[in-house]
């Protein structure tokens, strides 16, 4: 049985971006910053891009150069990645 994560919801439309970072890291993320992670092979990163996309090559891209990971965007309003998750607070 494979106990794989469903891929992220409403991913699978979206491009993802592979390079390696300045530490030699192998990062992916999506176009809009909202998914994406650091790697230690290519393949795993690759892997990882489709599966996210719904398994489409054409949506997943190779950058020359340096990719920096920047995981501080917000999801944009209107979609189911747009969920509010009430954060604990100490008094």
């Amino acid at each position: 049985m494979d106990r794989a994560e469903p891929p992220s919801a409403g991913r699978a439309n979206s491009l993802f971006r592979i390079g390696k970072n300045r530490r030699g890291q192998w990062v992916v993320q999506d176009q809009d910053g909202l998914c994406g992670g650091l790697f230690v092979s290519r393949a795993e990163a690759v892997k990882f891009a489709m599966f996210e996309n719904g398994n489409r090559p054409q949506a997943v891209i190779m950058v020359p150069g340096i990719l920096e990971l920047d995981m501080s965007r917000k999801p944009r309003g209107g979609g189911a990645s747009s969920i509010q998750v009430p954060v604990a607070r100490a008094a």
